[in-house]
């Protein structure tokens, strides 16, 4: 039986989703496969071992008394700490279900690679330009992916706000979206359609990141992809539809309000869903992504050109999240894939 690690929370802005989707991850574990060890981390950044998925779902895992660690040597150990003694705990699998930065972004991917322990999903260099959203759209672009125009701004910029408003209403007209480059859940993203919404929105986004993005704002469905497998045979598995309630499905439309839905296979133009998953499939490979992903794009009104938005490497897993929707409906349900992602981990 392998002991598997699933390490959740983090100190991103996704911290609360994390724990959500790491506990979804858990229950799917197969028990008669996996010994299951339960990693949480606090907003804070301490490592918790955590004894159960419902110290999780009812967030009294915080205030576990033992401290976890892992080593940045090639033993392959956990070590755990209670009462000033430790415990060293050999660990066969790392599976991070962590969302956003210090934890999509490539970081610990690379303290995982250093330790020596087999882990799933994309490695710290795909999971740094994937999660950089400004890196992302230079990769997109050297491979000819047709994306929303964008205009570059940095947050030491903004002391001198007058300048950078007038480079964006020069290369952009509004309405406007304004993203950090690093950050995900589309926390920090707003829309702008003046000059005064512009200021508020890049300062927003300021809070969040220091590389903020300007885009052109595509009116158009907003259509999911799941992609599944290492660089070498990946493959898109289906996708899905967002009906926002709201103007865009922002971190409020996606968690908290009832009326936002998601429809898996949606009725699409003759040749789109298969252009989607090509194109898909396309910008995983050219990230250099291994495991899984959500490929995110908007299907333009009237035009119906396919315009790739963004890229996540570790898809939410709450009640909600479109990647395990597809994945079911394609026949892979979250056990069998997770198996299948640590076989992956043993190749790479």
């Amino acid at each position: 039986m392998k002991k598997v690690c699933v390490i959740f929370g983090g100190r991103s802005s996704e911290h609360d989703v994390s724990c959500i989707s790491g506990a979804t991850v858990a229950k799917a574990m197969k028990p008669d496969k996996y010994e299951v060890i339960l990693i949480g981390i606090t907003k804070e950044g301490k490592w918790l071992r955590v004894s159960s998925i419902e110290d999780i779902e009812n967030g009294s895992w915080r205030n576990s008394s033992e401290r976890a660690y892992i080593l940045p040597d090639t033993d392959g150990y956990l070590l755990i700490e209670k009462s000033g003694e430790f415990t060293k705990v050999k660990v066969d699998v790392l599976i991070p279900v962590l969302h956003g930065m210090y934890g999509e972004d490539g970081t610990i991917q690379g303290l995982f690679e250093m330790s020596g322990i087999p882990y799933v999903g994309c490695g710290h260099l795909s999971s740094a330009i994937t999660m950089d959203k400004f890196f992302t759209k230079v990769v997109a672009d050297d491979i000819k992916i047709t994306q929303a125009r964008y205009v570059p701004v940095r947050d030491y910029e903004l002391s001198d706000m007058d300048a950078v408003v007038r480079k964006v209403e020069a290369e952009r007209e509004y309405p406007v979206f304004v993203k950090p480059s690093n950050a995900g859940s589309s926390m920090g993203v707003s829309k702008a359609t003046d000059r005064d919404s512009l200021i508020a929105a890049l300062k927003l986004a300021a809070q969040h990141d220091s590389k903020i993005l300007v885009e052109e704002a595509i009116k158009g469905r907003e259509i999911e992809c799941a992609v599944f497998g290492t660089t070498k045979d990946a493959k898109a598995y289906g996708v899905g539809e967002i009906l926002a309630a709201a103007e865009f499905y922002d971190f409020d439309a996606k968690y908290n309000n009832a009326e936002s839905k998601t429809i898996i296979n949606p009725e699409l133009p003759e040749g789109k869903k298969e252009e989607i998953m090509e194109v898909a499939t396309k910008i995983y490979k050219a990230c250099d992504c291994f495991g899984f992903a959500r490929v995110d794009f908007f299907l333009e009104n009237e035009t119906n050109r396919v315009v790739f938005n963004e890229i996540n490497t570790i898809p939410g897993h709450t009640s909600i999240s479109m990647y395990p929707m597809i994945m079911e409906a394609a026949g892979k349900p979250l056990a069998d894939y997770m198996d299948e992602m640590i076989e992956m981990a043993y190749e790479r």
